[in-house]
């Protein structure tokens, strides 16, 4: 699965944390440089993810990429920059991804 990542500087481990679930980064937009806010880029045709960082873009930026992802059939998950907040988020998103652990190779505990 290719992904597109909107906001944050540096991705430090979070590269690692999506491989885990089969996720590629095939793009990456900070979302701060005015440029990136009065023109933003369009999605590339190749993605089947959209991870927003939301505390690291603004409001206009997350709405417009929402709306391009949307009008694409692209899922959408928005979280904080944090490894754990984007795995808790694409638990929910890809739930069939996560019904084995990709880590530890056990079955994912059931939500009651």
């Amino acid at each position: 699965m290719n992904a597109m990542v909107v906001g944050a500087d540096r991705l430090g481990n979070i590269p690692d944390r999506l491989a885990d679930f089969g996720i590629r980064i095939t793009r990456h937009v900070t979302g701060r440089h005015a440029a990136e806010q009065r023109r933003v880029a369009a999605l590339p045709g190749d993605v089947d993810l959209l991870i927003l960082f939301t505390d690291f873009i603004g409001h206009n930026v997350m709405k417009a990429f929402r709306s391009q992802a949307q009008a694409g059939g692209v899922k959408v998950v928005a979280c904080r920059r944090s490894a754990s907040c984007l795995e808790t988020e694409l638990g929910r998103c890809l739930p069939d991804r996560c019904a084995v652990c990709p880590r530890t190779g056990r079955a994912a505990a059931q939500k009651s």
